[in-house]
């Protein structure tokens, strides 16, 4: 099988956190995970709260993200997302207190609660968790 290579940039509003040559890329988007390699036909997509597996080579990165838009053309690949974390950097202390914190969030049901950004919270956590268990 030929492992031919595209360009990929990952991106959050504040910096680039990967930008090289890929055989593969795999991304959440919001209707369902997907899989792209070299010569894809362009499309725009939005990404959902997932994980990025990036494949340089046998072994894929994997990068925790909470939403975005994925570009796909003829020059290369751009994912925009919201916030893009590295399994090997996740701090999984901090994300299990988030995810505590948002789990009290919920289960308390305070009247000012605002639920979809109690719920919002607790998926990022714990997929920054799922990421991290998968390093």
């Amino acid at each position: 099988m030929l492992n031919r290579s595209f360009h990929i940039e990952i991106r959050t509003p504040e910096q680039l956190i990967y930008a090289g040559d890929v055989t593969s890329i795999r991304a959440p988007g919001i209707e369902g995970n997907f899989e792209i390699l070299a010569g894809h036909l362009p499309f725009l997509t939005a990404l959902d709260i997932g994980e990025i597996r990036v494949r340089e080579s046998e072994t894929p990165q994997l990068m925790a993200i909470s939403g975005g838009v994925f570009e796909v053309l003829r020059s290369g690949v751009t994912a925009l997302v919201e916030t893009g974390e590295w399994a090997s950097e996740i701090d999984v202390e901090r994300a299990e207190n988030a995810r505590d914190r948002a789990q009290e969030r919920l289960t308390a049901n305070a009247p000012d609660l605002n639920r979809p950004q109690a719920e919002a919270a607790l998926a990022r956590a714990r997929n920054r968790l799922k990421v991290a268990s998968n390093v």
